[in-house]
C-alpha cells in the first residue's frame, strides 16, 4: 500500500492560519471604514458576521467537494475564491459591495480551515492528534492578535484601502505556496460523493457532537464578537490609536496560546473530557469578572487595565478548552470524515456568526454591553459542557 502523503506542520499552519488574520487584519480600520462609507458603527459591524456566513458555507462546499476531487484541488480553488475576494474588497465603494465581497473572500478562505483539519483528522489519531491540535491552535491563536497588528499600522500609515491590498498581495503568496508545496494526500480510489442527509441525522442524532459544536462555535463567537467590540471602546472610548489597538491584540492572544499550552501539558496525565470542564469554568470565571470589572466607578486607565487582565482570564480558559473539542468533536466519523467535518464545520461557524450578529445588534456603546453578552454565552457553555460531556 502506497504511503499516506502528510504536507508539513508549517504549511499546514500558514492555511489554517490565514482566514483568522483575514477576519482581524481590518479590525482596526472600522471606524475609518464606517466613516468613509458613511454606515454607522453597528452598520460595519455585520462585515465582520458576514464573513463567517460566507465561512460557514464555504467549510461545507470545500469539505464536500474534496471528498470528490481530493484535497489539493479543492485547496486551490478556494485560495483562487479568496484573492478574488480580497481584490473586490480592495475596490468596494459602497456597504453592500464590501459586504459581498466579504462573502466571497470568506467562502475561499474556509477551504483552508476544513480541508487542514480534515488532513489532520486522517491521518492522525489519539494522543498524538490532541498534542497536534494544542500545538495548531496555539498558533492559531495568535494569528487573530497578528491581523490587528499588521492592519493597525497600515491603516494609520497608508489608509484602510491598503490593509486590503495587504490582503491580495497574501492571497497570491499562498496559492503559489500551495500549489509549490501541498500533495494530494486522499488516495483517488477512496474519492466518492457521500449522501449528505445520512450524515447530517447522524449528527443531530448525538447529544455530544451538538454540545462539541455549541462550545466551538461559542468560544469562537466570543472571540470574534471580542474583536468586532474592542476597536470602538479602546479606539473611541480610551482614544488610543489604531497602530497602539494592534499591540494590545497580542495581550490578548497571549492567553489562547498559553492556553493551548495549558492543555498540551494536561492532556498527558488527564481525560481532554475534564480539560474542557475545567476550560469552560475559568472562561465563565473571567466573563463574571470582566462584568463587575466595567460595573464598578474606577479611573479609566485601571479601567482599560480590568479590561485587558479579565479578558486575558476568559480567553485563557477558551484556550484550554478548544483544543480538546476540537479534537474528539468527530471521532466517531471517521469513516465519512470530509462530509462530517464540512457539515460540523457549517453549523458552528453559522453559530459563530450569529454570535458575532448578535454582538452588533447589541451595540449601543456601553462598556457593560459586552461583558453581560459574554457571561450569559460562557454560563451557557459551563452548563452544557457539565450536563453533555463526560
Amino acid at each position: 500500500m502506497k504511503k499516506q502523503a502528510v504536507p508539513s506542520l508549517l504549511l499546514m499552519i500558514v492555511l489554517v492560519a490565514f482566514p483568522q488574520i483575514s477576519e482581524t487584519i481590518y479590525t482596526p480600520s472600522l471606524p475609518d471604514i464606517a466613516a468613509a462609507l458613511g454606515v454607522s458603527n453597528s452598520a460595519i459591524q455585520f462585515t465582520l458576521s458576514i464573513y463567517f456566513i460566507g465561512f460557514a458555507l464555504g467549510v461545507f462546499g470545500w469539505g464536500w467537494i474534496s471528498d470528490i476531487i481530493g484535497r489539493r484541488p479543492a485547496m486551490l480553488g478556494g485560495l483562487l475564491f479568496y484573492g478574488i475576494g480580497s481584490l473586490l474588497c480592495f475596490y468596494a465603494e459602497t456597504l453592500p459591495f464590501l459586504i459581498g465581497s466579504r462573502f466571497i473572500q470568506a467562502f475561499g478562505a474556509a477551504t483552508g480551515s476544513i480541508i487542514t483539519q480534515t488532513i489532520l483528522r486522517e491521518s492522525v489519531t489519539g494522543s498524538q492528534r490532541h498534542a497536534m491540535f494544542a500545538q495548531i491552535s496555539a498558533v492559531i491563536a495568535f494569528t487573530p492578535a497578528v491581523g490587528p497588528l499588521i492592519g493597525g499600522w497600515v491603516d494609520q500609515a497608508l489608509g484602510f484601502r491598503a490593509v486590503f491590498f495587504v490582503l491580495v498581495v497574501m492571497s497570491m503568496l499562498l496559492f503559489i505556496y500551495a500549489y509549490c508545496r501541498l500533495p494530494e494526500t486522499t488516495n483517488p480510489a477512496a474519492r466518492q460523493r457521500i449522501a449528505i442527509w445520512p450524515v447530517v441525522k447522524r449528527l443531530c442524532a448525538s447529544p455530544t457532537v451538538l454540545v462539541y459544536g455549541l462550545l466551538i462555535g461559542g468560544i469562537n463567537g466570543v472571540l470574534f464578537s471580542y474583536y468586532a467590540e474592542a476597536p470602538f471602546i479602546f479606539i473611541e472610548h480610551f482614544k488610543i490609536t489604531p497602530g497602539l489597538y494592534g499591540f494590545l491584540g497580542i495581550i490578548v492572544a497571549l492567553a489562547s496560546i498559553i492556553g493551548a499550552m495549558i492543555s498540551k501539558r494536561l492532556v498527558k496525565n488527564h481525560p481532554p473530557q475534564w480539560i474542557i470542564h475545567v476550560g469552560c469554568l475559568v472562561m465563565l470565571i473571567g466573563a463574571l469578572l470582566l462584568t463587575i470589572i466595567c460595573s464598578v466607578p474606577m479611573h479609566v486607565t485601571i479601567l482599560a487595565i480590568g479590561i485587558m487582565l479579565t479578558v486575558f482570564l476568559m480567553l485563557l480558559g477558551a484556550g484550554i478548552a478548544l483544543p480538546n473539542c476540537l479534537s474528539l468533536a468527530l471521532v466517531d466519523f471517521q469513516d465519512v470524515i470530509g462530509t462530517a467535518g464540512a457539515i460540523f464545520s457549517l453549523g458552528y461557524y453559522l453559530l459563530v456568526s450569529a454570535i458575532t450578529s448578535g454582538m452588533s445588534l447589541l451595540h449601543n456603546g456601553s462598556l457593560l454591553t459586552m461583558p453581560l453578552y459574554f457571561l450569559g454565552l460562557s454560563l451557557t457553555m459551563w452548563l452544557c459542557g457539565r450536563k453533555y460531556i463526560q
